[in-house]
């Protein structure tokens, strides 16, 4: 299902492999860090300032994600979600949106059915085989090296009448 990205409303991101490169760094206290890219993180305030509500469903659980979010102004954020098809339906009824008017960003197979409900999917130029066959665009970049700008960018453009994904 492939809509116009320009009527896109709300962007939704997968976290680890997406907004980071997808490994996880573990001290003797468990999971220390994750990097995110700043450029990603400008493209995301970019794409809220022009109307686009963003939110995070993601399957781990994570401090530094709930941080990063907090940092960028995204509100909604789903963690620790086994079932990301269900995650959206509560979303789309939360911000009253049906999923049609949703684009996501996934890399991995957690990520298909909700790449396949939404209006519009991306997978990062990275990620595994069945999200790349799930999605409608495939990014040039990898996840956690500018993906998700790219993807900001795409649908800017399209809201400005520009080159659309």
């Amino acid at each position: 299902m492939s809509v116009d990205p320009a009527r896109v409303r709300v962007l939704i991101l997968d976290v680890d492999g997406v907004l980071t490169d997808g490994r996880l760094y573990y001290g003797a206290r468990g999971e220390a860090l994750k990097v995110f890219h700043v450029r990603d993180g400008a493209g995301l305030k970019a794409l809220a300032a022009a109307g686009v509500t963003l939110a995070v469903i993601s399957g781990r659980r994570s401090a530094m994600t709930r941080q990063r979010c907090r940092e960028l102004g995204i509100r909604h954020v789903l963690q620790g979600v086994s079932d990301k098809a269900a995650a959206l339906a509560r979303l789309c009824a939360r911000l009253r949106v049906g999923p049609a008017e949703c684009a996501c960003i996934g890399d991995d197979t957690p990520d298909v059915a909700l790449m396949r409900l939404v209006g519009l999917s991306f997978a990062v130029a990275d990620a595994h085989d069945a999200a790349r066959t799930a999605a409608d665009a495939v990014t040039r970049l990898p996840g956690g090296l500018g993906a998700v700008r790219e993807v900001c960018d795409q649908l800017l453009a399209a809201r400005q009448g520009g080159e659309s994904a």
